[in-house]
């Protein structure tokens, strides 16, 4: 497999093919998925909950990510992957580079931060100095206190507006990927076709550039509840390689997610 590139993802955005992702957190797994064809994959603070048992991404550290990063840096060695900043690793645009420095250095080929446009100076600084950049808008699971929960976001009409306009800031501050969480398919959809750069969408519809799920709940060893937009592919297969074949290929045809893993 060669190297996944961030070029080759605007090129398949351009050529309206959808591709997948999926988080990873150690070398087998990562190695499985990249044999399997998987070129993104996601050091997510999500391991906070599906590793560690926490009730939400806040006590993971940059220690943690960059753990993480090193180890699926091994197994995936050709994949394009993202590493999450955690919560409050980015407070101010210095310490943004500094904690982005140290996922870099571990492996990561582009960092991942939650939120609009006042992140738009660190976007800036970061991609000045050679590190590209993912936003995260819509469901921040950083951002749980502030929302009460998790919820769908995005749903009236001025929060859309202000999730569109929050998404053209990132891209024009030097974001070069955007996810979308929990928000309706056709706001995903706007805003999707509102960027020139990639959008992975997860619980936001099959009108995305590519989807994106935690591996937990693609395989269904979730535990607790399931959120609205997983699906146990291993169910389907009984085996976890042809899962993560039939994952990707739902994506690519358009067929995941469908009308109930989505929000209208």
């Amino acid at each position: 497999m060669k190297q996944t590139t961030i070029t080759h993802l605007r090129q398949l955005k351009q050529e309206k093919k959808r591709f997948a992702s999926i988080t990873a957190y150690d070398a087998s797994f990562a190695q499985l998925f990249e044999e399997q064809g998987m070129r993104v994959m996601l050091v997510g603070d999500s391991l906070g909950m599906a590793l560690q048992g926490h009730d939400s991404t806040l006590p993971v550290t940059v220690e943690d990510i960059a753990y993480h990063t090193r180890a699926v840096r091994r197994g995936a060695p050709h994949c394009l992957l993202l590493a999450d900043l955690p919560f409050m690793a980015y407070a101010t645009p210095e310490q943004a580079c500094e904690n982005a420095a140290v996922l870099m250095r571990a492996g990561a080929n582009m960092v991942k931060l939650e939120g609009g446009r006042w992140l738009a100076e660190t976007v800036e600084k970061l991609t000045n100095r050679a590190v590209p950049v993912c936003g995260h808008l819509g469901l921040t699971p950083q951002s749980v206190n502030i929302f009460g929960g998790y919820k769908v976001q995005g749903r009236d009409d001025n929060a859309a507006d202000a999730m569109l306009a929050d998404a053209m800031a990132l891209e024009t501050a030097g974001a070069q990927m955007l996810v979308l969480e929990c928000v309706p398919t056709s706001l995903a959809q706007k805003i999707t076709g509102a960027l020139g750069i990639p959008v992975i969408g997860i619980g936001a519809g099959n009108l995305t550039d590519g989807q994106v799920l935690v591996m937990h709940d693609a395989l269904g060893i979730t535990g607790g509840h399931t959120p609205k937009f997983a699906k146990n592919f291993l169910a389907q297969t009984g085996d976890i390689r042809a899962a993560i074949r039939q994952y990707i290929a739902e994506v690519e045809s358009g067929a995941y997610p469908g009308a109930e893993h989505s929000f209208q």
